[in-house]
């Protein structure tokens, strides 16, 4: 057989000089052929050559980009039209696939890499209600439109929730009916492309959520793909017992099988390397390592699953992020030794609750400082975890934003300005990986929901509280070179007193110290604290300053002139007069 007449590696379509070939992987198939556009949709198609393990191969002259198609699977008396479930591109979720050159993207040069961990500040976005209108959903290139109030805002990362193909006009993304596909509505593969490079340009990370935890379960050509299945079950890419159960249906992948891992692998794969991702957030792995979520019914199979994808990622990848929703604060999601799954973080509902009850509780005494402070503490590993008071989760379906909870009556009032800028300023400013949702630096009113889009409006409205977001990222970030220790991973709390509701804790970085002095309370308090050094220190951040909101005090905070005095376990002291509901970040001078 001549060269050019050899099967061509890989799976799904493959474009090339002259044609295209096509394979799929359908093991209980009595026969497959492709049929398309390059065709003109025969009922028959074009025979498919049978190959091992299940495999089905054809090479299609004249078949090119662009072209759609579908492979037409016969299994006893069943004749089935199935989307090429490796297809990069489909019209719509129950449409066709549509043939995809992978390589034919021009990246300009782009060799962006991951910013360090301590240097990662990540903002969480979702396509559709970023930028839309009423009754229109929004695209990456809306999106993209936007990379410049994200640079102006300091942060060095975006997390997309997810963007694979799914059924109907509007999702979270969660229901991926194709999980190779970009979603036509968002723009197709080369939208997410454009996306990411003009993202690189811009010195932003972008970072992708999938799913893999469960498919669909709607609109799903990988249900019953080959015509198999057991017990009225998904077939040969789901579990066909009672593991296939998920809050989502009943369509769990089966980890256990070759080819499904291999599927899964070779998609976590896909969004780094044609995609040029810098991470990928993974929804769910609770689900994915048990079979009801609740910590019971092992599986084993998904575990390993984990542990693969992290291991092959980190070999071929080590500049890329993993990050898990776990929400169990297992420590084993981000081991890579002793059987860990290998992530590098997750994110810690351990911060988020606490804190968030410290933000909307409605009397100071109900305030407790000393669960503040361990939930800002974290752990001995702060890189290892995600930090947030808002995410998708936390702001939707009756859940509200924080300045809503704070007060309903008026969420763009006094207390609620307050309290939910405290909220953000310890984000930033606690050990972890500090993360914000749409619209949270413009106190964004509404819950989330993906048909409703965010009030633009309000980024003007609020364009103070806009900069103090970002002047508490450029903190965070040592971006003016005087506060690098709120990139370190050291953590000591020097104060707390429950009764008046003040905290104050040190960042560490080496020999760099950055000291944080909260009041959660209603009034004006001086706060006396143990300090790192005696000296001149230096106000480098107070979230109360009239320059931020019309609203607030401009609560006089002078600079600190440490003594040498032990106090606390501190070599020094200091007194530090702090608004209310305030932070105060000091670094040496």
């Amino acid at each position: 057989m001549p060269h050019h007449d050899l099967p061509r590696p890989g799976l799904g379509s493959m474009p090339h000089d002259g044609g295209t070939a096509f394979r799929v992987w359908a093991p209980n198939a009595d026969a497959v052929s492709v049929t398309g556009s390059f065709s003109d949709w025969s009922e028959d198609g074009i025979p498919m050559s049978a190959e091992d393990n299940g495999h089905w191969y054809a090479d299609v002259e004249g078949a090119g980009p662009g072209d759609e198609y579908q492979f037409v699977i016969h299994n006893g008396e069943q004749r089935l039209m199935r989307i090429d479930p490796r297809a990069r591109a489909v019209t719509h979720s129950s449409g066709n696939g549509v043939v995809y050159d992978r390589d034919g993207f021009d990246w300009e040069g782009d060799a962006f890499g991951c910013p360090p961990h301590d240097d990662l500040v990540v903002y969480e976005a979702h396509i559709g209600s970023f930028v839309a209108a009423e009754g229109d959903a929004g695209d990456l290139d809306r999106l993209a439109g936007k990379l410049g109030h994200l640079a102006d805002l300091g942060v060095s990362a975006v997390e997309l929730m997810p963007v694979t193909e799914f059924a109907g006009d509007y999702s979270w993304g969660y229901n991926p009916s194709n999980p190779f596909a970009v979603s036509s509505s968002y723009g197709g593969p080369d939208a997410l492309k454009g996306f990411v490079k003009q993202a690189h340009r811009h010195g932003i990370a972008v970072i992708l959520d999938v799913v893999v935890n469960h498919f669909g379960p709607s609109d799903l050509a990988l249900w019953q793909f080959d015509g198999w299945s057991e017990n009225e079950k998904g077939g040969i890419y789901f579990y066909n017992d009672e593991r296939s159960s998920t809050p989502w249906g009943d369509t769990r992948p089966d980890y256990g099988r070759e080819e499904v891992r291999a599927y899964l692998h070779d998609n976590v794969l896909m969004w780094l390397e044609e995609f040029h991702l810098d991470g990928l957030r993974f929804d769910a792995t609770l689900y994915v390592r048990t079979v009801d979520g609740l910590g019971t019914g092992d599986l084993p199979e998904g575990w390993e699953l984990m542990r693969s994808i992290t291991a092959a990622v980190r070999e071929r990848h080590p500049d890329k992020i993993l990050i898990a929703e776990d929400l169990q604060s297992d420590p084993a999601i981000t081991t890579v030794d002793d059987g860990g799954a290998g992530f590098h973080a997750q994110w810690d509902p351990g911060f988020v609750h606490p804190v968030r009850q410290v933000l909307t509780a409605v009397d100071d005494h109900e305030r407790s400082m000393s669960q503040l402070a361990q939930a800002l503490r974290g752990s001995d590993e702060p890189f290892r975890r995600v930090i947030y008071t808002e995410s998708h989760d936390e702001v939707a379906e009756g859940s509200l934003r924080v300045p809503d909870e704070v007060d309903g009556g008026d969420p763009t009032g006094w207390a609620a300005q307050k309290r939910a800028t405290l909220g953000l300023a310890m984000t930033l400013t606690a050990p972890g990986l500090p993360m914000l949702f749409q619209g949270q630096e413009f106190l964004e009113g509404r819950e989330f929901r993906d048909s409703v889009p965010l009030d633009w409006d309000r980024a003007e409205q609020f364009r103070d509280i806009v900069r103090l977001t970002g002047d508490l990222v450029r903190l965070r970030r040592d971006a003016d070179g005087v506060s690098r220790g709120l990139r370190g991973d050291g953590f000591d709390v020097l104060h707390l007193d429950d009764d008046a509701k003040t905290l104050a804790w040190a960042r560490r970085a080496g020999d760099d110290v950055a000291v944080v002095v909260v009041n959660a309370s209603a009034q004006p308090r001086d706060v006396t604290t143990g300090m790192p050094s005696a000296g001149s220190w230096a106000v480098r951040f107070n979230s109360d300053a009239t320059t931020y909101s019309a609203l607030f005090a401009g609560h006089n905070t002078l600079d600190v002139e440490a003594i040498e005095e032990p106090t606390d376990d501190q070599p020094a002291v200091g007194t530090v007069s702090v608004g209310a509901y305030t932070l105060v970040v000091l670094t040496r001078a």
